[in-house]
């Protein structure tokens, strides 16, 4: 009887093995079936290696445009994946057109409002990129003080054009210190060396003090936001 359990036990696991190494075969002749390769797409127009690649079940993507005295203008310049490479149908292929050799030289935009940097990178056929604003002194608020590639450029690889414009507030703001419990003479010189103004020093009598005093009270208060130059108050005590 032990024998019979054990002939039986034995079969069904032998089975179970062959089922399971069955699955995994399907399983991998699915997936493979559903692989396909990607063509070479380099050298031919967006229309054509759309057309390619809807073709080969895959979907185009023109994610990019770039200088390139290697392949003409208005092709395809490169691919990711790359061709022949294995991927599921349906996967997105990113591709770069070429605008072939730069030609013009990239144009100065500092000192330009935003528009009329626009305005300008487009007569030469190029276009605005990232925009950046910074506080700049002495700039006007919303020009070009910055851009990149530089002025007279002739080997930029991309058509875009990064700018950095003044911000609209360009005035410097500190937080301002707390001066209180710092004798008179401590606080002036903080003042001095933080870019401050020393105003009204005033006691409890209302009359201007001497420089041995402390200070107990101040405006603007701290922790407030402030231009250089601030002129600051101080009530003090002895």
């Amino acid at each position: 009887m032990l024998r019979k359990v054990m002939r039986f036990f034995v079969l069904g696991l032998i089975l179970l093995l062959v089922f399971c190494a069955s699955m995994l075969l399907a399983m991998r002749f699915a997936i493979h079936g559903r692989e396909v390769r990607v063509p070479a797409l380099g050298g031919l127009t967006p229309a054509d290696a759309e057309r390619v690649a809807n073709e080969n079940g895959l979907v185009l993507s023109i994610e990019s445009r770039y200088y390139t005295p290697s392949v003409s203008k208005g092709r395809i310049a490169s691919q990711s994946p790359v061709a022949g490479a294995r991927v599921r149908s349906g996967w997105k292929v990113v591709v770069a057109e070429s605008l072939g050799p730069q030609r013009a030289a990239i144009p100065n935009l500092i000192g330009q409002s935003e528009h009329a940097a626009d305005i300008n990178a487009g007569r030469h056929g190029l276009e605005i990129g990232s925009v950046a604003r910074l506080h700049f002194p002495g700039a006007a608020a919303g020009t070009v003080i910055a851009q990149s590639p530089a002025a007279n450029t002739r080997d930029a690889a991309s058509p875009k054009i990064n700018l950095i414009l003044a911000a609209e507030n360009n005035v410097q703001s500190y937080v301002m210190p707390n001066f209180a419990g710092k004798t008179l003479l401590e606080a002036t010189a903080a003042l001095e060396h933080a870019g401050f103004v020393l105003g009204d020093v005033r006691t409890a009598r209302g009359s201007l003090s001497g420089a041995a005093e402390i200070v107990v009270k101040q405006r603007p208060l701290p922790g407030q936001k402030v231009p250089a130059g601030t002129t600051v108050d101080f009530d003090v005590s002895k």
